[in-house]
């Protein structure tokens, strides 16, 4: 999905200013990558925001595999040693960091499901594995048992590689959880915001020398042969440079702190849309329990 300019949630409380709300709007959305302008608020407000997205917003990832022991053979009776070149414990460790297809509306935790934690279809997805050397393991070798939709996303991620007379024969169980339990479980990578760039111009001071425009490190000044313009200030890094080599007070570079441009990535499980709106959804949560705790205090 894409989106430009599109304003998608508002109702949590940005600062401590009364009726003051935060605003989001959607400047770049793609189903993997994000970028998002968070106004009518405050650094710890998109801090938080940006926390809830890396260590509240849940997911899928492989938690158990077991191995095969013993011999392994083929339809045409050929046998191979159950064993790879890495230890078991280092292809568990790679298999949970695959990205596992995640729909939030469908699982739950085990611990809040009404199996009782012994696994079904709403809170476990399990996962077969049969190759032969020589050969190099996928993740898309990973076969759910059951719903094919639910294989995972990459299938070219390395696992191991396996010479001659090797082969693996694995079960995998994937459950939900987050971020802040494992990294396998973080919803969104690369998350980071920045102040929203300003850059006034006083054009009686500018004599256009250029050395603003030849100095910015992104490439945003730019001369229409009267004045200084610019081309788009939400590339900015702040970095003053420009301020530096012009004339004093000719440019003036400021971050404001009531407005940040937040960016960030997923690696697939889950779409960037839906950490955005679920991580909203855990704010807008935690913070109506503790209004409703202040109210008991009164």
């Amino acid at each position: 999905m894409t989106a430009q300019s599109r304003r998608v949630a508002r109702g949590v409380e940005g600062s401590e200013e009364k009726g003051k709300v935060m605003n989001i709007e959607i400047k770049e959305m793609e189903e993997r990558r994000a970028k998002i302008i968070v106004s009518n608020t405050t650094p710890s407000i998109v801090n938080l925001l940006r926390r809830a997205m890396i260590a509240d917003v849940p997911k899928m990832a492989i938690e158990d595999v077991e191995f095969h022991l013993g011999p392994i053979r083929d339809e045409h009776g050929n046998e191979y040693e159950s064993a790879a070149p890495l230890f078991d414990e280092i292809i568990a460790h790679r298999l949970g960091l695959v990205p596992i297809p995640t729909d939030l509306n469908l699982f739950t935790f085990r611990d809040q499901c009404s199996c009782g934690g012994v696994g079904c279809p709403q809170c476990t997805i399990i996962y077969s594995l049969s190759k032969k050397g020589p050969c190099t393991v996928y993740s898309g070798d990973l076969e759910p048992v059951g719903d094919p939709s639910l294989a995972p996303v990459d299938k070219n991620i390395p696992i191991v590689k396996l010479g001659e007379g090797q082969a693996l024969l694995i079960y995998a169980i994937a459950v939900l959880g987050r971020g802040k339990e494992h990294a396998k479980w973080q919803a969104a990578q690369a998350v980071g915001y920045k102040y929203y760039p300003e850059i006034n111009i006083d054009t009686k001071l500018c004599d256009l020398c250029m050395e603003c425009a030849q100095s910015c490190p992104v490439n945003i000044l730019k001369s229409d042969g009267k004045k200084i313009i610019v081309e788009d200030n939400e590339k900015c890094t702040l970095c003053n440079t420009c301020v530096e080599v012009c004339a004093p007070n000719a440019i003036k570079v400021i971050g404001r702190d009531d407005k940040f441009i937040l960016t960030y990535e997923t690696d697939g499980a889950l779409k960037a849309y839906d950490v955005l709106i679920y991580a909203l959804r855990i704010l807008r949560d935690r913070f109506s329990e503790i209004e409703k705790s202040l109210d008991s205090i009164k």
